[in-house]
């Protein structure tokens, strides 16, 4: 798709096209305590199937929610019913989180028929659009064959890597405080601070109030503010690799280059005792 965001009137007049699916992929920090699969019960969009971050997943390691293997990929949204020809709609219970997670991986497994809700279940809901509770009965398993794309992914050794060569400008996408290491992370048994040479924004300065994004010409100055101009690959980063696809999302809307998204992110990189830390 051109835009990778589609709005809520969009969505409402196509919600019955045979070859879209509309997908909940909500997601809530552990610190939250909230259980984003209850709450797409409680209310969804209707039709809407539950992607689960947690779950579409490497399940061999202790790192949260980091990209699976092709095959166990295809297997996971096949048995939600996902095939190759299907146009996706990516929501989440927030407005902008955690759906373009579910976009980005879309895209890395080479399907590019996907886009995310711009404003998410909360402006649908404000516009007094229809929701339905309960679990939807399970879908007939589709076959999805995935063409993954490595250079969109960067893991730890590239990130060592970088630090040195500085090839790729690292643009982090939590809030100030955690990027200065002036705040605690999230998660217990992370070292505050930031990946040396990586720059700061805060993805929600992305997102308007209403929790829509910004309009493209606002959304290239904001990047532009963070020394992000098209000239230089980017990798996006954040805490666990989530908000980070909300800055590559930004990108793409802004008309910049994609660039690559580091899967483990600062749950990797600062529960490590070995990885230099800049404060």
């Amino acid at each position: 798709m051109t835009d990778p965001l589609v709005t809520t009137a969009w969505l409402d007049s196509h919600r019955a096209d045979p070859d879209l699916l509309v997908l909940d992929a909500t997601y809530f920090l552990p610190a939250e305590n909230r259980d984003a699969a209850a709450e797409y019960r409680a209310a969804h969009i209707p039709g809407a199937r539950f992607f689960d971050i947690d779950a579409i997943a490497d399940d061999a390691t202790d790192l949260p929610h980091m990209v699976p293997s092709p095959g166990r990929f295809a297997q996971m949204v096949g048995a939600l019913g996902i095939g190759n020809h299907h146009l996706l709609v990516f929501y989440d219970q927030r407005g902008i989180f955690s759906a373009p997670r579910g976009w980005w991986l879309m895209g890395l497994f080479g399907h590019d028929r996907a886009a995310v809700l711009d404003g998410g279940l909360p402006k649908w809901r404000a516009e007094g659009r229809a929701v339905e509770q309960g679990a939807p009965p399970p879908p007939a398993a589709a076959t999805f064959r995935p063409d993954f794309r490595a250079a969109r992914l960067r893991g730890i050794g590239d990130m060592l890597a970088n630090v040195t060569a500085g090839a790729e400008q690292v643009l982090d996408a939590r809030a100030a405080p955690r990027f200065r290491g002036e705040a605690p992370e999230p998660r217990a048994g992370m070292r505050s601070g930031h990946i040396p040479r990586s720059a700061n924004l805060p993805f929600g300065e992305l997102l308007r109030p209403d929790g829509t994004m910004l309009p493209a010409a606002d959304l290239r100055a904001r990047f532009a503010a963070a020394g992000i101009d098209g000239t230089r690959p980017v990798v996006t980063s954040c805490g666990s690799g989530v908000s980070a696809a909300v800055l590559t999302l930004g990108m793409v809307r802004a008309g910049l280059p994609m660039g690559a998204l580091y899967d483990g992110s600062w749950s990797e990189w600062g529960g490590r005792p070995d990885t230099p830390i800049a404060r």
